[in-house]
């Protein structure tokens, strides 16, 4: 109770921040990331449109993967109307397909650019049971696998970039408090879901990726570790939000639950905050392995605190994200 009190009156935390900050606010501490080059995926709208505004708005470059390249025009268009020396780069990536990361990683890496930042944003709820071209259950697919594997790729390139630099490199990615709703063996569940030996949940499904999320966080960590790379690794819960990931589901049972809900939701500039926080806030350097919400660390669930699950998903990941012959040539391997 004492909580919920907390967050609907905003009281700041040890951060200095609270529910109520937006991106801008957090944000002030860094004003200038002109030296910052960052990759934010799922910004054609919600959360990740917002956390590009504020980035650019602080002078950061921005490297936007959409699976959209029209929405993602036209989100550059906005930043750049308001900020006109924004410099944005639009590229393709679906990141349900393993494929479509590969092409990524090689269309980013022949740019030649520096990479201090990685924001896993993009996220998907899928109400009907769909799997991926590569066989694996498409939420799944989509808000961990396709950002494992991009992650992974992009890994060298985030060490070389710190250690030319002296920047600290950090990765964000967007999880969820729902991960908590997830009880049991995560890939059985999986596998039971994939090939339809379960009734299809989506919620469960999507608590089963946001797991993931922080367990991939929790094993990168220590890899990054032992890489003895100057990167930093932390997941985020953004807090509650009315965004398009609910656009399959309009109408008036959608809108009266938001409406009771309401005094709970975070506008979106609030809702960017604690990916802005941990992405660029000088309090957080060295900090690696932690799970934030309203801006300050607090404890993940029991199940994405084990190090065996994590380092138990990792090695799936890699067998389910084995190198396949790309359509664009042969992907760069991590």
């Amino acid at each position: 109770m004492f909580e919920t009190v907390k967050y609907l009156i905003g009281s700041t935390g040890a951060s200095g921040f609270g529910s109520k900050s937006t991106g801008e606010d957090v944000t002030a501490a860094a004003p200038d990331l002109r030296s910052i080059t960052a990759i934010i995926t799922g910004a054609t709208s919600g959360i990740g449109a917002e956390t590009a505004r504020v980035l650019a708005m602080r002078g950061a470059r921005l490297v936007l993967p959409a699976r959209s390249l029209k929405a993602a025009e036209e989100t550059r268009a906005r930043i750049t109307g308001e900020f006109p020396g924004a410099e944005i780069i639009v590229l393709p990536l679906d990141l349900s397909s393993l494929s479509s990361v590969g092409c990524f990683v090689f269309r980013f890496l022949a740019l030649n650019l520096p990479l201090n930042l990685l924001i896993n944003n993009a996220g998907k709820f899928s109400y009907e049971h769909a799997v991926s071209e590569d066989g694996v259950e498409v939420t799944f697919a989509t808000n961990y696998l396709g950002h494992f594997l991009l992650t992974k790729l992009l890994l060298n390139k985030m060490a070389e970039t710190a250690r030319e630099t002296g920047i600290e490199g950090r990765i964000v990615n967007v999880s969820s408090s729902i991960h908590g709703w997830f009880f049991g063996d995560c890939l059985g569940y999986l596998d039971q879901m994939t090939r339809k030996k379960a009734a299809y949940d989506a919620t469960r499904a999507y608590a089963l990726s946001k797991l993931a999320n922080v367990l991939h966080t929790k094993e990168l960590t220590q890899r990054l570790e032992q890489m003895d790379a100057n990167v930093t690794a932390n997941c985020v819960h953004p807090g509650i939000v009315r965004t398009r990931l609910t656009r399959d589901r309009e109408g008036l049972v959608t809108d009266l639950a938001f409406f009771l809900a309401s005094k709970l939701l975070k506008t979106i500039p609030q809702a960017a905050a604690t990916t802005c926080y941990v992405a660029t806030h000088p309090r957080l350097e060295g900090v690696s392995g932690k799970y934030f919400a309203d801006c300050n660390e607090v404890s993940p669930s029991s199940s994405a605190s084990s190090p065996h699950e994590a380092a138990r998903l990792w090695r799936a990941s890699e067998a389910m994200t084995a190198p396949r012959p790309p359509g664009c040539g042969a992907p760069p391997r991590p």
